[in-house]
């Protein structure tokens, strides 16, 4: 085979090669397997803080937590504080999914209470409910009622 011959042979190869993958990537950069994590949280005030009870969703599966932090400027020094929690979720108009009970020490930051992770049927709602007991007035527990949509 001579030179130009060669060339040609070779130049119509990696024309094939770059125009053959280029289909099948533009199938798959299109298509988007992940699910997006949608989180809902909403507030209450217990025990004299702001307390939030939240859900991660991502397909079919829920993460539950809550959040305890101030609900104001503190109107002077901050104490500790021993705080009773419990978080909970069950589907609407189905089971429970999963409830944790424990203590917290509360000061003055923002302190994440971990939960638990859950499969709830696409489609369905989940409630979460977080309640905080401590030393001030019970309050409005926040109830959260978010959709699984897969």
């Amino acid at each position: 085979m001579n030179r130009i011959t060669r060339i040609a042979v070779g130049a119509a190869g990696a024309a094939t090669l770059l125009t053959a993958p280029a289909p099948a990537f533009a199938a798959t950069a299109g298509a988007d397997t992940t699910t997006a994590t949608v989180t809902t949280c909403k507030t209450g005030l217990q025990a004299g803080l702001a307390t939030t009870a939240c859900a991660d969703v991502t397909g079919n599966s829920v993460v539950i937590y809550g959040n305890i932090g101030l609900a104001g400027p503190p109107d002077g020094p901050v104490s500790w504080q021993t705080l009773y929690t419990n978080l909970s979720a069950e589907v609407v108009g189905g089971s429970s999914l999963g409830s944790v009970n424990g203590r917290t020490l509360f000061h003055s930051t923002t302190v994440r209470v971990e939960g638990f992770t859950a499969t709830a049927p696409c489609g369905s709602t989940v409630r979460a409910t977080f309640t905080v007991q401590g030393s001030g007035p019970w309050g409005v527990r926040p109830v959260l009622d978010v959709p699984v949509t897969c």
